[in-house]
């Protein structure tokens, strides 16, 4: 059986955490290798491409989140076998990775460049993520964005609305996507009441709170 350690910063949210939810959802055994920035900031360099998540897999190491997903969600049956609803899936992780590439391009600003970074970003990738996200789910139906049923791309998604309503990002609303697209809000109470979702979130805090 194959070594797996998936390595990420020890945060709720961000890159790896649809990862983790579908390792767990799937029953899948890893390390859980959660860092802090100051060591990611002396690993940085020994990482593939400057960046994490990594899965490492018997002693070699893999990037890229997205492929992490649809690998992992293959195996807990959360990835569609219709290529066009694999289609739809990867379109809207690919539209949360690429509002994630700007999200992280603010991090280190500070005072009013910050916060006109971060308006800019409310004002514009945001706001249209949120809104081609919507649409999308409409179009797919209103509860799921593919396959009629859960998949990584709902778990990617649920992720970033959950991350955007915690108001964990300075001088972004935290009611943006409930003005913006209230179809996304009700989206992520429907995918964290999953029973795999919830069963996570539940692990979790009960290790938290020891």
């Amino acid at each position: 059986m194959s070594k797996i350690k998936l390595t990420y910063f020890d945060i709720d949210g961000g890159r790896a955490e649809p990862i983790r939810i579908a390792m767990s959802i799937g029953d899948i055994d890893y390390e859980d290798d959660r860092i802090s920035f100051a060591e990611f900031a002396r690993m940085r360099a020994n990482t593939p491409l400057d960046a994490v998540p990594t899965l490492e897999i018997d002693g070699v190491v893999y990037t890229q989140s997205n492929a992490m997903s649809r690998y992992f969600g293959k195996q807990a049956g959360l990835y569609p076998e219709d290529p066009w609803q694999a289609f739809r899936c990867d379109e809207v992780m690919g539209a949360i990775e690429d509002v994630l590439h700007f999200t992280v391009r603010t991090f280190g600003l500070q005072g009013e460049e910050l916060k006109a970074a971060r308006q800019k970003l409310t004002d514009g990738s945001f706001t249209k993520c949120l809104k081609l996200l919507d649409a999308r789910l409409e179009t797919a139906g209103g509860k799921y964005f593919a396959d009629d049923r859960l998949t990584v791309g709902d778990l990617k998604v649920f992720v970033w609305v959950r991350s955007l309503k915690s108001g964990v990002l300075d001088h972004v609303p935290a009611d943006l996507a409930d003005r913006v697209a209230p179809r996304l809000v009700e989206h992520m109470e429907r995918i964290a009441a999953e029973p795999g979702v919830a069963a996570y979130y539940g692990r979790l805090n009960a290790n938290t709170a020891q």
